[in-house]
């Protein structure tokens, strides 16, 4: 498969509708200093992702591919492997639907998403470095248990489930021209991507990943996946080694082109989505901006308004708590 129709992503978004969340919009807004700001006369509109329900639009794709399948099926528990933010959605879902899941995850996986997931009542194990290390370990698991297998971006229905993302916001800022998506495997890209220009031919869409995880820019170049040697990067729900045909295939098709940031950029689009916006996101919601701030889009100064996808918000809260009150969390 290499497409994906309107109808898969509409269908998502009525299976989707009464159990995620309508998540809002923000137009940006600078409230006073010297940081970053669109040019005079640009609308920048912000589709706020991060306020999904398991603070990432991951749980849309999780939730139309479980629904979809069959009770017995599901009955027997999922498997899955996540950078953290797919891991989460998993588990809600599961315990929504009143399954069982095991989640692998790397060791880059930070502990506070760890604990999220095991709140879930999910069962973690950790296994290697990368997101394709701990993938591996829950094929292995699931093949010998033989239990269904959750992917986070190459399966259709989890490309029209994040496809939703796209739906809502067009909807809600009917009158973009340019749409900003990070990248991490594809299927948030992707799904947006498909949805958003079968709808809307004259929108033009650029993916974001960043520059020490760039999987999906190598198959790009290459005209098929393959896999990175290692990845190093803060953004770990953005650093998969190898995207999927189904996602290239899909970015092939929908996306004018990716680009890089480097990890500082992520961190001062984080300082300043925070210190303009008091939001708080993880390195991958700040990804679109920071591509933005450091001028890594195409045409983006000729936009009339762009729409950006922040698109996870899970970090540790401990060390602002800390910071904030100055006593331990």
């Amino acid at each position: 498969m290499d497409d994906l129709k309107l109808g898969a992503v509409e269908a998502a978004y009525a299976r989707l509708r009464d159990v995620v969340r309508r998540t809002p919009v923000l137009d940006w807004g600078v409230t006073g200093g010297a940081g970053w700001r669109p040019p005079a006369g640009q609308r920048l509109t912000l589709k706020l992702e991060h306020l999904q329900i398991t603070g990432s639009f991951k749980v849309r794709g999780a939730w139309n591919l479980i629904a979809d399948l069959p009770a017995e099926t599901r009955a027997r528990g999922l498997v899955t492997a996540s950078g953290g933010n797919h891991g989460l959605a998993v588990a809600w879902a599961a315990a929504r639907a009143g399954v069982a899941a095991t989640v692998f995850l790397p060791q880059m996986t930070p502990a506070a998403q760890e604990a999220k997931i095991r709140s879930f009542g999910a069962t973690v194990f950790r296994h290697g470095l990368a997101w394709d290390d701990a993938w591996e370990g829950a094929v292995a698991y699931a093949t010998e248990r033989d239990l269904p297998l959750v992917h986070p971006f190459d399966d259709p229905r989890i490309a029209a489930g994040q496809g939703t993302v796209g739906l809502e916001l067009l909807e809600q800022a009917p009158d973009l021209d340019l749409l900003v998506v990070a990248v991490g495997g594809g299927g948030l890209l992707g799904g947006i991507a498909a949805y958003a220009k079968q709808r809307q031919p004259n929108l033009r869409i650029v993916g974001v990943e960043p520059t020490g995880a760039a999987s999906m820019s190598a198959a790009l170049r290459a005209g098929e996946p393959l896999a990175l040697p290692e990845v190093h990067t803060i953004a770990h729900t953005l650093a998969p080694r190898r995207v999927s045909r189904l996602t290239l295939d899909l970015c092939r098709r929908y996306v004018e082109s990716v680009v890089l940031v480097e990890d500082a950029g992520l961190v001062a689009a984080m300082e300043l989505l925070w210190a303009d916006a008091n939001l708080l996101v993880e390195p991958s919601g700040a990804a679109t901006l920071a591509a933005l701030m450091a001028g890594r889009i195409p045409g983006a100064e000729a936009a009339h308004h762009i729409g950006i996808v922040v698109c996870g918000a899970n970090v540790d809260a401990a060390p602002a708590i800390t910071l904030a009150t100055g006593r331990h969390a």
